[in-house]
């Protein structure tokens, strides 16, 4: 029998977790207010937000995450928002955290992502500070019935959380925001309980007492079909029944119109800040001309199940190795945009955050996720107009009191040190296949 420990532990999560907020806000208030003082206040403009005004703050951008929980967490306390003490507190003051998409698929802790970054916004918010996020092209597919690239344990995760979510009263907020305080202790209650049962999984065909219609998801949020379909499929505790149960529960959460593309809905697919533009995979001149504005509300209105049109909508997630070529094109999408760099992610960077044309687009998708490179985490952080690479939890602080010129030199040196780390290993890698060849160097 699964253990219950999970479940009781979640119905005090529930009841304690709104209570349990301003304690936690308490200590990052504490220290964004020994970091400086007061700025102008953000202003959000559209919904989903399009336009923000955040006068005088610090911004950091984060890559595709796909999943990986522990690589989101060690990106976010390189980028100084996110606590080393595992209690998952906003420790960035009134600093604005983007992050740019792609967090569903190749990982199995999806929602457990998406719900830290609702906690760290709900906390930065109380500090002067902000989270944003913009859609990827994962989010889409998942949102559009398309599950090509997801992970196992995302499937289960999704079980987990549906689960979770009725133990919560169908409270959404409260079960959302808790959601990674707890799915860690779901997840290791789930493998246990695989591994005991997993062998006697003989995929028999469902009986009534193991639909998971008869009390396992409320009507809340399922339909009589759905409720008539989930009965159709075994439950059995392990193997190809929980994977089926899986796939079930993913498709009530991101349909559209479902609870996790609802929340999803909120989020931009373009995103201004100040005078930088962040979007998952790119932006052309006809997608300003058609509207940023536009495009944001008619995605967020079909992931919402509002949209009369059903079709695949049309979003910018252009591959930005066609702005390798073509800088013209760049030049004119920042000028119709009124920005003065882009920021995207979607294609991994396997020599890590870089920058083309003058630095006028930034490319920080590392593949930190180990469902795609297993990188090193990287970041990207805009201070007064200046954007740099994050490249490790030495090089995270950017001191106020630093002169232009003392950053200018121990940046060029760090580029520089780069640079000669990677003709180091070059030269080794010559010498080792010259050597092997039996070639003389001369």
């Amino acid at each position: 029998m699964r253990s219950q420990q999970p479940k009781i532990f979640d119905a005090i999560c529930c009841c304690a977790s709104t209570a349990s907020t301003p304690h936690s806000l308490s200590k990052s208030r504490s220290s964004a207010e020994a970091s400086g003082g007061s700025l102008k206040p953000i202003v959000v403009s559209g919904d989903p937000p399009t336009v923000v005004s955040a006068p005088g703050r610090r911004i950091v951008a984060v890559g595709d995450l796909h999943g990986d929980l522990d690589k989101a967490r060690y990106a976010l306390q390189m980028a100084g928002v996110l606590s080393s003490d595992g209690q998952d507190l906003w420790v960035g003051g009134q600093t604005v955290l983007v992050q740019l998409g792609d967090i569903l698929d190749r990982g199995e802790d999806e929602i457990a992502i998406l719900s830290l970054l609702k906690s760290l916004d709900i906390q930065a918010k109380a500090n002067g500070g902000a989270v944003f996020q913009v859609n990827g092209n994962h989010e889409t597919m998942n949102v559009d019935g398309d599950f090509r690239y997801v992970d196992s344990g995302a499937f289960d995760e999704c079980a987990d959380f549906l689960e979770h979510l009725e133990i919560c009263g169908h409270n959404w907020e409260a079960a959302f925001v808790g959601w990674v305080g707890v799915s860690n202790r779901w997840k290791e209650d789930r493998k246990l309980h695989q591994n005991y049962w997993g062998p006697w999984d003989l995929v028999k065909p469902a009986k009534p007492s193991q639909c998971i219609c008869l009390g396992r998801v409320s009507s809340a949020i399922v339909t009589l079909q759905e409720k008539l379909f989930h009965c159709l499929i075994p439950c059995s505790p392990g193997g190809n029944g929980q994977r089926q149960k899986g796939v079930i529960s993913r498709s009530i959460l991101l349909r559209p119109g479902g609870p996790l593309a609802s929340e999803l809905a909120r989020h931009s697919v373009v995103l201004k800040v100040n005078d930088w533009v962040f979007c998952h995979g790119g932006l052309l001149p006809h997608h300003v001309e058609y509207g940023i504005e536009r495009m944001n509300r008619e995605v967020s209105y079909w992931m919402k199940g509002l949209s009369m049109d059903y079709d695949y909508p049309q979003i910018p997630f252009l591959a930005t190795r066609g702005y390798d070529s073509i800088q013209s094109i760049l030049r004119e999408t920042l000028q119709a945009v009124g920005a003065k760099a882009m920021v995207v992610g979607h294609t991994p960077q396997a020599t890590g955050v870089n920058c083309e044309f003058n630095c006028s687009i930034w490319r920080i998708d590392v593949g930190m996720s180990s469902g795609v490179l297993d990188s090193s985490p990287e970041v990207l952080e805009i201070r007064e107009g200046r954007a740099r690479a994050i490249r490790s939890r030495k090089d995270r602080y950017f001191p106020l009191s630093m002169s232009k010129t003392q950053w200018f030199l121990e940046h060029k040196l760090l580029l520089l040190l780069h640079l000669l780390e990677n003709i180091t290993a070059v030269n080794l890698h010559i010498q080792s296949y010259m050597q092997n060849k039996d070639l003389m160097v001369i």
